[in-house]
């Protein structure tokens, strides 16, 4: 079972020379603006084995010499790989940890249990799994007494200037720069010290919590200061949603407005990051800059939207000037002329603009993003949670059953942990009205009623809703489902409800990505046996689920590539959008909506009024899931226009996911 592909996609070729560069001439000209040693890999898999070698080493340099190794670690999701790898290194590679003292660097305050917060996910995922002894684990109490605090947090200081700082410090990135708890604004001489949770640390916090309510007002920190005393401190980050703040750590002056990149101060830091993290990198964004460049279509089509950008003309309006003066004179040479590369460019972009996603039937499609034959095609739609598909692709899903295609739909999960329970309450009192109105003599909705309503007035913060529950929060988001399928003219009979299992926990964690979830998407597929498919491939949502369904179903896929022969023609698109579009760089396919379009799409996504400013996962983007829709469509338009192209009211955006077996 291969459970993680969707690690392996590769959106743009990158070459090699950009990230892992052959010899230090090259990597001190693609580095050259770049403050801190930073290490790039192909894979977070990959990134997380350097870190825990680096880890290891030291252990076992301390064991030799009769030493304590002192390690600081965070947690996180960029950190589960890393404790994974050490776990292994223990069970197989015999290292022990019985020389170790580990520093938990933050914790939540107060808690009502330590297992609830950070020392909670270090112990799961590291310490019960090695031979650690306990003692040797120091970790916040979030549980401790007010009055306790302080002198906790100087205890910790304390013990850190004693062994002259940890010998190594493992830290991530926060959305604001932060490191550790220490938010924009915090000093560089900081301590170890307790620090109200402002806004934006709250709303990164619900996944853990449940909601923004039940996340703690304040965290214990190791201070920038204690931080910075480490003999070795090592960032990691994984994912293209730590982007941003990695290229302000690495390439922007120090500033306390973004505090990971004070570590540009230390002598001994290293950032570790995956290609999808260093996606904003120059080096990887904007190699011309930097270096002669590998270039193919898709690198050119980004060069030339940069220099648009840049020079603020659309791409038509582009001179030789302007290229030689942005560092693209290698593209002068290459086509000859301004002009010649402007014209392969705009004709690229304008291929990627249909208005038939699922193919125009009897038409030249030698241009077009997807085949004319066969038609109708048999069309399935794999959403995340009930309501990704009409969030992010409504337009396009409303256009293809318009246009007469075999639409199917399948939600992957339940989605009843974002349901509040005020929703249940509210479908509550309309079944009891409907029953008392029909059915007066009705007990079990009585009874019903009269337990879960008792269930919500005793529930307490951190408690789990029953299996009855989470199943009437699962129809509540059913039925809008179908009510917003309905809405677009798809048959019920059409609608795909799997379940699948790694969801159904009842609690925000997740279970793994198992086989019972691929048998589920694979049976599916052979009982439709699509000619095209759409999948989400926005993994930046709060707390996973996108990626392991996107798992889920390329794993399906690879189980049947070489047993099914009708895979080979099928056509994969991926969509974005709940939480990020596409950049142009890598649009293959352009939807445009009309603005009446642009309103069907917002009434199908209100069908899911669950959603709405109550949910309990609107991530960290405060505007409502239409909203949010609406401003990257507009958005998405407006730079297509901005290029010379078409003036189109919004545009849905998708790229292609070509199996490597699947020609």
């Amino acid at each position: 079972m291969k459970d993680n592909l969707s690690s392996q996609i590769t959106l743009s070729h990158i070459a090699r020379k950009l990230y892992q560069p052959d010899d230090i001439f090259e990597q001190s000209r693609v580095t050259r603006l770049e403050k801190i040693r930073t290490s790039i890999y192909d894979t977070p898999a990959e990134g997380a084995k350097h870190v825990a070698r680096q880890i290891a080493d030291i252990i076992r340099a301390k064991q030799a010499k009769g030493e304590m190794a002192l390690l600081s670690f965070v947690t996180g999701r960029s950190t589960t790989d890393i404790f994974a790898e050490l776990v292994r290194m223990h069970r197989e590679e015999k290292l022990s940890f019985r020389n170790v003292r580990i520093y938990n660097c933050f914790e939540y305050y107060p808690l009502n249990n330590v297992m609830d917060g950070c020392y909670g996910q270090l112990y799961d995922e590291l310490l019960s799994k090695i031979d650690i002894i306990p003692a040797n684990v120091i970790s916040f109490d979030g549980t401790i007494a007010k009055q306790d605090v302080l002198p906790m947090c100087e205890r910790i200081d304390r013990e850190a200037e004693a062994n002259e700082g940890v010998d190594f410090q493992l830290l991530g990135v926060g959305r604001g720069g932060n490191i550790g708890f220490n938010e924009p604004g915090s000093q560089i001489n900081s301590p170890t010290r307790m620090v109200l949770l402002d806004n934006v640390s709250k709303a990164d916090a619900k996944g853990m919590f449940g909601s923004i309510d039940q996340v703690p007002i304040s965290a214990l920190t190791l201070g920038i200061g204690t931080i910075l005393k480490a003999k070795k401190i090592v960032l990691v980050a994984f994912g293209e949603h730590k982007a941003k703040q990695i290229r302000t750590a690495i390439e922007q002056d120090p500033s306390l407005a973004c505090p990971a990149s004070v570590l540009q101060t230390h002598k001994q830091a290293e950032v570790v990051i995956d290609l999808s993290a260093a996606s904003q990198l120059t080096r990887i964004r904007q190699p011309w800059l930097l270096t002669s460049c590998e270039w193919d279509d898709q690198l050119t089509r980004r060069a030339i939207v940069w220099l648009c950008q840049q020079t603020g003309k659309s791409i038509l309006r582009l001179t030789n000037k302007d290229y030689n003066e942005h560092g693209l004179s290698e593209l002068v040479s290459i086509y000859g002329s301004a002009y010649n590369c402007n014209i392969k460019i705009f004709n690229d972009l304008q291929h990627t603009i249909t208005g038939w996603p699922g193919g125009k039937p009897n038409a030249d499609d030698s241009n077009r993003p997807e085949r004319a034959k066969p038609y109708p095609k048999d069309v399935l739609i794999f959403s995340p949670h009930p309501d990704d598909d009409v969030i992010s692709m409504g337009g396009t899903f409303s256009r293809l059953i318009n246009q007469g295609h075999n639409v199917h739909v399948a939600y992957e999960t339940s989605g009843c942990i974002a349901v509040c329970d005020d929703e249940v309450v509210r479908f509550m009192d309309f079944i009891k009205g409907f029953s008392q109105l029909h059915d007066p003599g009705n007990s079990i909705v009585s009874e019903k009623y009269s337990k879960y309503m008792d269930f919500f007035r005793h529930e307490k913060q951190g408690d789990n809703d029953s299996r009855e529950i989470l199943d009437l929060k699962a129809l509540i988001r059913r039925g809008e489902a179908t009510a917003a399928c309905r809405f677009m003219g798809l048959p019920t009979d059409h609608i795909h409800f799997l379940n699948l299992p790694f969801y159904e926990t009842g609690t925000i964690k997740k279970g793994n990505l198992s086989q019972a979830d691929i048998d589920i998407v694979k049976n599916l597929l052979l009982e439709l046996k699509p000619n095209e498919m759409f999948v989400a491939g926005d993994l930046a949502d709060p707390h996973g689920t996108h990626k392991v369904c996107l798992d889920a179903v390329l794993a399906a896929i690879d189980e049947l590539k070489d047993s099914e022969p009708w895979l080979r023609d099928c056509r994969i698109w991926m969509y974005r959008g709940a939480w990020m579009e596409w950049e142009i760089d890598l649009i293959e396919m352009a939807v445009p909506m009309s603005p009446e379009e642009l309103r069907f799409k917002r009434n199908t996504i209100l069908k899911h009024q669950s959603q709405m400013e109550s949910a309990p996962f609107m991530g960290n983007d405060e505007r409502l899931f239409w909203q949010r829709a609406e401003d990257r469509n507009h958005a998405t338009a407006a730079l297509y226009e901005k290029l010379g192209l078409a003036d189109y009211e919004a545009i849905e955006a998708f790229v292609q996911y070509k199996l490597p077996a699947i020609r």
